[in-house]
């Protein structure tokens, strides 16, 4: 790899990818919340166009974490009534605002955790936009499959470790997460899965995906104080209150 330099949670049922349900800022936007015992990060997740907080690729990448010992929000950027206005997806500065609230609201929550955030599709351009207003308070960024290029105004102003992850056969979006990726000026990395498509649904792909984000936050990232939570373990895994 050529790596260049509120409201209160409510704890509910386990949610199907581990961790507690909650709701997230005023808006209380759904959300799923797992801290292993001994975190001493967060990875927020910032799903894209189409998807949610059930997105079975994020829970598989929220889960690996977990086991790594970092704690993880996924959480709906729209609320239900909003699903069906399909422009809201690529509004990126309602994202932004929508992703700004859910930061707020885990740092009233949690304050002792580091942040970082993962990004997916549309959802990596928001990420983009929030690592550059809060500079001193997002550690790491990593977008898989995202749209970086629709946080193109504010990249220069990244200072976060920013790694993109993009499916080799992906070839449009791969084009725009380079053209994104030489307008960062930040510590930067660029990850190209061979022969993997946008979502990267072949064998072994997101594998490769989850090896490279969790490396990345693992070498930004303060790691836990002590062994990571056991992959699906629900005694090591809390929710707030």
């Amino acid at each position: 790899m050529d790596v260049q330099s509120s409201d209160s949670g409510r704890p509910a049922s386990p949610e199907a990818g581990g961790g507690r349900a909650v709701e997230v800022g005023p808006l209380r936007l759904a959300g799923t919340l797992a801290i292993p015992l001994g975190a001493r990060s967060a990875i927020v997740f910032v799903h894209g166009s189409g998807s949610s907080r059930h997105s079975p690729r994020n829970i598989a990448v929220a889960r690996a974490l977990n086991a790594r010992g970092f704690a993880t929000l996924l959480f709906d950027l729209l609320r239900g009534d909003e699903d069906a206005e399909r422009h809201k997806v690529f509004d990126i500065p309602l994202l932004a605002e929508r992703l700004l609230r859910a930061i707020a609201w885990m740092k009233t929550q949690e304050p002792r955790l580091a942040l970082g955030l993962f990004g997916a599709s549309t959802g990596a351009a928001a990420a983009l936009v929030v690592a550059a207003a809060l500079a001193d308070d997002i550690g790491a960024v990593v977008s898989r499959g995202g749209r970086p290029d629709l946080a193109g105004p504010v990249l220069g102003d990244v200072h976060a470790p920013t790694l993109l992850i993009v499916g080799g056969a992906d070839e449009v979006v791969l084009d725009l997460n380079r053209w994104a990726f030489d307008r960062l000026r930040g510590t930067k990395a660029l990850e190209v899965v061979p022969g993997a498509s946008h979502l990267f649904p072949e064998p072994g792909a997101m594998e490769q995906v989850i090896a490279h984000a969790a490396g990345w936050f693992e070498r930004f990232l303060p790691a836990p104080g002590r062994g990571g939570a056991i992959p699906g373990g629900s005694e090591d895994i809390h929710a707030v209150s």
